[in-house]
Parts: structure tokens; sequence; C-alpha cells
């Protein structure tokens, strides 16, 4: 009886240990993991904040500074007061170093463009969401739940529970057609064109996928 109930323990230990193995959060959140602008970043206990005093005049963004391929990520964030534009870059590229500035697929967040892909510096628009589901879905001045799967050529993006972009993605946009990147940094993004705007990344989950 006392043998049957430690074969049966087991099995669960491994499960736990195992499942613990697939969260990737604690090390993709370590502060020495990210750099960008220190008068508009911060991270802290696992929460990403971007807060603009004055209008930056381009995109910069808060970039990882490892390069990740096949991943899930999902997070909470908050538009304050819903003004603003923000975004999560997948598998992208630092142009300037200084201005954080980069380039690739991006996951759109704000007015007109929750949950869309789109091209940052290559080309614009890869796929927009569809305008009925952001309207029933989204909540502007709310927070909202995001989640994203890179797999491969396919990005899946859901938001607060629905699938607003379920494709593969072959070619980027422009002229040029260069391939969905394999791999890039991942990076957080704080939009040109506002005199101030603050946005919060929060509940921060990630797991890389082999």
């Amino acid at each position: 009886m006392r043998l049957s109930r430690l074969s049966a323990f087991v099995p669960a230990v491994l499960f736990a240990v195992s499942a613990v193995r697939a969260d990737d959060t604690e090390d993709f959140l370590k502060p020495e993991n990210w750099e960008g602008r220190s008068d508009i970043w911060t991270i802290e206990k696992g929460k990403i904040v971007g807060e603009t005093k004055e209008d930056p005049k381009y995109n910069t963004f808060f970039c990882s500074k490892e390069k990740y391929g096949d991943f899930e990520l999902s997070f909470t964030v908050l538009l304050k007061d819903g003004v603003g534009n923000s975004g999560v870059q997948v598998r992208s590229k630092l142009n300037d170093a200084k201005k954080f500035t980069v380039s690739g697929p991006q996951v759109d967040i704000g007015s007109g463009y929750w949950g869309s892909l789109y091209g940052e510096g290559v080309g614009g628009m890869i796929k927009a969401s569809d305008p009925k589901l952001i309207k029933m879905h989204v909540k502007e001045q709310e927070a909202n739940t995001y989640k994203i799967v890179a797999k491969g050529s396919k990005t899946t993006i859901v938001v607060n529970g629905e699938t607003f972009i379920d494709d593969d993605f072959p070619k980027l946009p422009g002229k040029d057609g260069k391939d969905y990147p394999a791999e890039g940094i991942i990076a957080f993004q704080a939009h040109a064109g506002y005199k101030a705007m603050k946005v919060e990344f929060t509940d921060i989950k990630f797991k890389k996928l082999k």
C-alpha cells in the first residue's frame, strides 16, 4: 500500500518540476536583460512601465538583450486614460543603441490598431485586426490582456480571450519581401506624436517553445 502511494506521488512531483522549468519568466524579466532610455522605461518586480513627459519625436523601445525564436508571451497592458500607442516587437532588430529604435514585426496596442500585426520600419501593416473585434472586445481606457504565440512563421494574437490574428506570415511587407524573421529581440514601445503618455505592462508571463 505504501509503495503504491509513493509511485503515485513521484510522477506528480516530476510533473510539477517540469512545469516550473517550462516557465522562463524569471530569466526573461531580469533587469540586466533589458536596455532602453532610462528617462522613459523602468522595470521592477516583473512590471515594465514606459512614460514620456514630452514627445520623444521618434518611436523608442525597451529592448531585450537576448534574442528569441519560438515563444509564448502573455501580459496585461494599460494605456493611461487611453492616450498614446504602444506595442510589442516580435523577433525584431535593434537599429540604434542610443535612441533604441527597432525594426520588425510588432503586436500593436492602441486606438484603431489593437491586436494588429504591424511591420515597424519594414513596410507597414502586416495584418490588421477586424475593427468589429476591437469594438466588441477591447476596453480602450482600461487594462486589456494579451497573449502572443510565435511559432515558425505563424503568429497568434489573443486579446481579452478573443483571437484577433492567427496566421502564417512567410514574408514581411515591402518591396524587398524579406523572410519573416526566425529570431530576434522582443521590445516594448513608447510611441512618438503625443505630448505625454504612459503604458504599463503587468502580469507578464514568458515561455520559450522548443
